[in-house]
């Protein structure tokens, strides 16, 4: 039985991964009878791919499978390649939240929620997506279930137990309370039969119902070592595309999963619009200094920082790539819409997270400048309207899909920054692959910015992806750019 003491374990663990030096995780190189090939192992498709999440409840009026496939042509045509769908699991009652509850409470790993549609009908759409040329891949809760799962009742011995006997919610790593998510169970990682059940559930999405892969919910609550046998057993069916909701560079440098979450980017970057006034986030100015919600006075972030984050994480991974991202379910119900934190230079922070090193994702309802925040255990309208933003996004798309300096990881080209004498309000860099070559220049900053191209990096004649006109750069140009202005520039084959 395991008791408070498997979370101290859990955080020396969490720690000890966050810290260790990339050439100390080495990618697993797996042999089977008919191939050898080292991990993580990816189907081809994501070098260039993009990612959209699927809040499957607020969708459509309906909000099932069925009702989803019609959006299917619109989001082609935007340039999306991945589809993540919510989890699509039913959901717990017991201990439900709100009037229908969290989909991360699952009531059973194997079955759909049945007001989403039966299996017959998941798969239906699964069959519609990939006749239309994208993927799906479905949210995976590993590190606890819905207290009416069956496990709880079959298997208790599975779930983690106080010095009672009595199941338990989820503990914060490093203070042991509550998270306060009192309408799941926590499992247990040291019972070898409930991680080769976890496994076979995985596999049964796979094998049976044709996904492409999973979006794993709070993956760093799992002991690394689960992911090195999951992904084994995994790994060994087909390749498939493995997206971590953690920042824990073990689990991406063993090779287990392909992608994880810039959360830290994402973080700074909510920081820099704070600092420059965006006030309808947790951050704000007050009298010139920026405090956080407690009225805490905190360090102003500038563009600058991020060059110090990207060194940082170029430290901590030897492999894999990041999502990058302005929203998603947790930030848009919790943090506010991304209208909310960036303000007018909303779109600035899209352009630079879809022209980063690293995979851009949309959360539903931002191609249509959705400045609301989606209720998180209950029915909400989203109105679709004319999609105002869509062709926004299909520029930026389309660019990553065809230009070979932009793709993901391994397969784009290196991110080299253009000096521009303004460098703490303008984030300005390079990217080349294969005679393929991107300039991005974006103001950063609610005020305007004289600027100067100070880099032969930049130097040659281009095509401005957004007016369609062509433009010469040279080194020594001057220009001025206005309050979040961003210009993407490109050339090539």
């Amino acid at each position: 039985m395991k008791f408070f003491t498997y979370f101290l374990f859990l955080a020396v663990l969490f720690t000890a991964c966050q810290n260790a030096a990339p050439e100390t995780q080495e990618a697993e190189i797996v042999t089977t009878e008919t191939e050898t090939y080292e991990k993580p192992r990816v189907p081809d498709w994501h070098k260039n791919a993009t990612i959209y999440e699927v809040n499957l409840r607020h969708f459509t009026p309906e909000g099932t499978f069925a009702a989803f496939t019609k959006h299917l042509p619109r989001l082609k045509e935007m340039g999306v390649d991945i589809l993540w769908f919510m989890p699509i699991h039913p959901i717990s009652k017991k201990e439900r939240k709100g009037e229908m509850g969290s989909p991360y409470a699952v009531g059973d790993y194997k079955d759909t929620n049945p007001d989403f549609g039966t299996k017959e009908d998941f798969t239906a759409m699964m069959q519609t997506i990939h006749d239309a040329g994208m993927y799906g891949i479905i949210d995976w809760v590993p590190n606890h279930t819905g207290w009416d799962n069956p496990w709880i009742t079959e298997h208790p011995e599975w779930y983690t137990q106080d010095s009672l006997g009595n199941i338990i919610d989820p503990i914060d790593y490093n203070t042991g309370e509550s998270w306060g998510w009192t309408d799941v169970a926590d499992l247990n990682y040291d019972v070898p039969e409930m991680r080769l059940a976890m496994i076979d559930a995985m596999k049964f999405w796979v094998t049976d119902m044709n996904v492409d892969g999973f979006r794993v919910d709070v993956a760093h609550g799992v002991p690394v070592d689960f992911w090195a046998q999951a992904t084994d057993s995994l790994y060994a069916v087909e390749p498939l595309f493995m997206l971590a909701e953690a920042e824990v560079p073990a689990i991406v440098n063993n090779g287990a999963f392909v992608v994880d979450y810039a959360w830290e980017m994402h973080h700074l970057l909510n920081d820099i619009a704070a600092s420059q006034g965006v006030n309808r986030g947790g951050k704000k100015l007050v009298k010139g200094n920026l405090v956080d919600a407690d009225g805490k006075e905190v360090e102003k972030k500038t563009a600058l920082d991020i060059d110090k984050m990207l060194a940082k994480k170029d430290e901590e991974y030897s492999q894999g790539y990041q999502m990058q991202f302005t929203s998603n379910h947790d930030e848009n119900s919790w943090s506010g819409t991304e209208m909310a934190r960036f303000g007018d230079g909303h779109q600035a922070f899209a352009v630079l997270t879809a022209t980063f090193d690293g995979m851009p994702l949309i959360y539903t309802g931002q191609e249509s400048a959705m400045d609301k925040q989606l209720e998180f255990f209950k029915k909400d309208e989203i109105e679709w309207g004319d999609y105002k933003y869509a062709d926004f996004y299909k520029t930026l798309f389309d660019l990553k899909h065809r230009n070979e300096a932009l793709w993901n990881g391994k397969h784009g080209g290196d991110l080299v920054k253009i000096p521009t004498g303004k460098d703490e309000a303008v984030y300005a860099f390079t990217r080349e692959q294969n005679a393929d070559k991107v300039v991005v220049m974006i103001n950063l900053s609610a005020q305007k910015q004289d600027i100067e191209v100070g880099s032969e990096a930049a130097n040659g004649e281009y095509l401005n992806v957004f007016s369609g006109e062509k433009q010469m750069l040279q080194a020594g140009d001057k220009m001025t750019m206005e309050p979040w202005e961003y210009v993407v520039l490109e050339s090539g084959k």
